[in-house]
């Protein structure tokens, strides 16, 4: 058997210390070798242990989870999977806590604590496994909204004109995610093609990081409403625990969201989203694989360019987990493999190119 991944629980709840620490220890692979009732004690754990993962509540007593998290991840940067609380300001701290650095978060239930982690365990230890290998990066300092708003304002415009109404993004992604998904909207014109997007997320979070990247972005970003014309300019969700696919009234592209079964374990899927534009879509669309572990959405972003879309995947370098672009790559799907930074830009320029010949043909 090969090393252990060593975890270490931080959470002011001695009953959630324990019921963790008890999931990890069930695990062949894993083995939970300290638990924190506050982040100083934490701090010092960490430094004695050395360990592969932590656990992080978010609310506890003398320095809350988010203080002690923008610390650690500037000074000694490791894998942390939050464990939130399924609320709507929970869903926003949570968001902060990505932004920050933690690789993935779990949401822990507001009843039934002792079944309702239980029965998420499974979840658990396969984002504690997941974090083990992700490449987690030192922050310098936190992100702050002047720095996004001016990434937002130095996007181009007025550079894509009629081919906006015709051609639609699709973004899939997972662990690593919401932070690439950023990355790449707030460098789009407000001109831009409507823009499909499935990111792995549990209930109760999409309308918060819908709302987070609306106030980043040029464009408009909301989450997906079934029956919804899906419009240039604006960016579509899908929402948290529901299946996000598109179809055509006429003309128009039209948002389909409904309570399908899992694809690939997930949903969303970014299988069901992408399968839908290589059969609506053909060669007006452009396809985006960013971070995230699994092989969601590999076989039909390859359908999608069978059919003649344009398609990116974000490099390993850039990537928090390899996992879904590198299975896009194996099945012969990207046609550009770029750092996470050039995306946006590539695509720009490609939808610029394309705008200039058409409107030369006119």
């Amino acid at each position: 058997m090969g090393k252990k991944i060593r975890v270490i629980v931080v959470d002011d709840s001695a009953l959630v210390r324990s019921l963790l620490a008890e999931i990890i220890n069930r695990q062949n692979d894993m083995e939970c070798i300290g638990t924190a009732n506050d982040p100083l004690i934490a701090r010092e754990m960490i430094r004695e242990l050395n360990p592969d993962v932590i656990t992080l509540d978010v609310e506890m007593p003398r320095m809350d989870g988010i203080d002690f998290l923008g610390r650690l991840m500037r000074l000694r940067p490791m894998p942390v999977l939050m464990i939130s609380t399924l609320t709507e300001r929970g869903a926003e701290v949570t968001l902060k806590a990505l932004e920050l650095g933690a690789v993935d978060f779990v949401a822990k239930p507001r009843v039934g604590l002792s079944s309702g982690l239980n029965e998420l365990a499974g979840q658990i230890v396969d984002k504690i496994r997941v974090a083990a290998v992700a490449h987690v990066r030192r922050v310098q300092r936190e992100p702050s909204a002047a720095a996004n708003t001016a990434s937002a304002l130095s996007a181009p415009t007025g550079l894509l004109g009629r081919l906006s109404t015709e051609k639609l993004i699709c973004i899939g992604a997972s662990t690593g995610g919401t932070e690439a998904i950023k990355e790449v909207l707030v460098h789009m014109p407000a001109d831009s093609p409507a823009i499909v997007i499935t990111q792995h997320m549990p209930p109760g979070f999409t309308t918060s990081f819908a709302a987070r990247l609306n106030g980043l972005c040029q464009i408009t970003v909301k989450e997906a409403v079934n029956g919804e014309r899906i419009l240039p300019g604006h960016a579509y969700i899908a929402p948290g625990g529901k299946q996000f696919h598109i179809s055509r009234s006429g003309a128009n592209y039209v948002a389909v969201v409904d309570d399908g079964p899992p694809v690939n374990r997930h949903k969303p899927s970014v299988e069901v989203l992408f399968k839908s534009a290589a059969a609506l879509v053909g060669r007006n669309a452009y396809g985006i694989m960013l971070t995230g572990m699994g092989n969601d959405g590999a076989v039909a972003m390859r359908e999608m360019k069978d059919a003649g879309s344009y398609n990116y995947v974000q490099d390993e370098a850039s990537c928090i987990v390899f996992g879904m672009p590198r299975e896009a790559i194996a099945h012969g799907a990207a046609d550009e493999v770029l750092p996470l930074t050039q995306i946006a830009p590539a695509l720009v320029a490609k939808l610029r190119g394309s705008s200039d010949r058409v409107m030369h043909r006119i």
